[in-house]
């Protein structure tokens, strides 16, 4: 379990370098009292672990730009990859308020290190919502501009990367708009934002920190959304929401969203999946979101994915069967 006694912990993303594993988490103090304050004060702390279970915190890696910036409110989830030259590049979300609304605005960026310890921003953002595929704040359907958690990988084909971006069509039912936005790169620094990959009307308000995987050799796409950014109909369903699995024919898709399957409930939210270098085998992570009513703000310690027929289930490590 990773926790701070000072600070809650939520949304977080995992690297291995090959020697280490490496958590980068979003985190603020528990001296607001009030959990939903946390948002406008996240910043992106890091810690370093060798299991998976054990681990150490190490120097933040982000905290929020000085005004006027596209990330002077917070920063907020992302994802790390590496380039070609060695260079990791850590994409993120920035938060900024509307000086009209007071709404918050997101659109994302980027930071560049050679070791993962020290990171330099660059200019930004280098996507922002675009008002011919995406919701915008001016469309009023929702209480902010979605366009956040960026997921970048490797074009299967050896073509550039592509970022995954949680963000809403502009038009369909107002609770039904989630899509999956799609940008793509050359080269890392320099992107081109394109149609969502996904279309609204697939029973989800928003996918939260996608994440695409593979698990027992099934594609997958993990997003997250609690009951609240539902249309009626699902909702009707009794769902609490939390972390949801979609199938999906490759990483870029199509991907069956309206039949996910809802893998934790909101007793946990932001779940993420990672190979162990040991083993070989599949785990998860997620943090702890709601005991009770109460949001408790740390991380799990791994557990074991693994498929019951078309069903992914989670083991936790010491109740795994024991080997012949």
């Amino acid at each position: 379990m990773f926790r701070l006694p000072e600070a809650w912990v939520w949304d977080f993303w995992l690297v291995d370098d090959g020697e280490k594993y490496h958590l980068f988490f979003l985190y603020a103090s528990r001296a607001l009292r009030d959990p939903h304050a946390r948002h406008y004060r996240a910043s992106v702390g890091h810690a370093v672990s060798t299991d998976l279970v054990s681990w150490e915190r190490v120097t933040d890696a982000l905290v929020r730009s000085e005004p006027p910036a596209f990330d002077d409110l917070a920063t907020w989830t992302g994802s790390v990859v590496r380039h070609s030259d060695g260079r990791w590049f850590l994409f993120y979300t920035g938060a900024t308020l509307d000086p009209r609304s007071g709404a918050n605005v997101q659109s994302i960026g980027y930071a560049t290190s050679t070791d993962l310890m020290t990171w330099d921003k660059a200019p930004g953002p280098v996507l922002a919502a675009d008002p011919r595929w995406y919701e915008k704040l001016s469309d009023g359907h929702w209480h902010d501009e979605a366009f956040r958690d960026p997921w970048v990988l490797a074009d299967p084909d050896g073509d550039g990367w592509h970022l995954l971006i949680t963000a809403r069509a502009n038009h369909g039912d107002a609770l039904d708009r989630g899509v999956v936005g799609h940008a793509w790169s050359p080269d890392l620094e320099h992107w081109q934002l394109r149609e969502p990959l996904t279309g609204p009307g697939q029973g989800f308000g928003q996918l939260e920190v996608l994440q695409t995987a593979v698990v027992d050799g099934r594609q997958v796409l993990v997003f997250n959304c609690l009951a609240g950014d539902m249309p009626e109909g699902r909702r009707a369903t009794g769902t609490t929401g939390g972390v949801w699995v979609a199938s999906a024919k490759a990483p870029l898709g199509p991907y069956d969203i309206a039949g996910a399957q809802l893998l934790c409930d909101d007793r946990f939210y932001v779940g993420k999946f990672i190979d162990d270098r040991e083993t070989g085998e599949t785990k998860f992570l997620c943090f702890v979101h709601d005991d009770g009513g109460r949001f408790v703000g740390e991380i799990t310690d791994p557990m074991l994915a693994s498929w019951a027929g078309d069903r992914l289930v989670l083991t936790p490590l010491g109740e795994r069967a024991p080997a012949a």
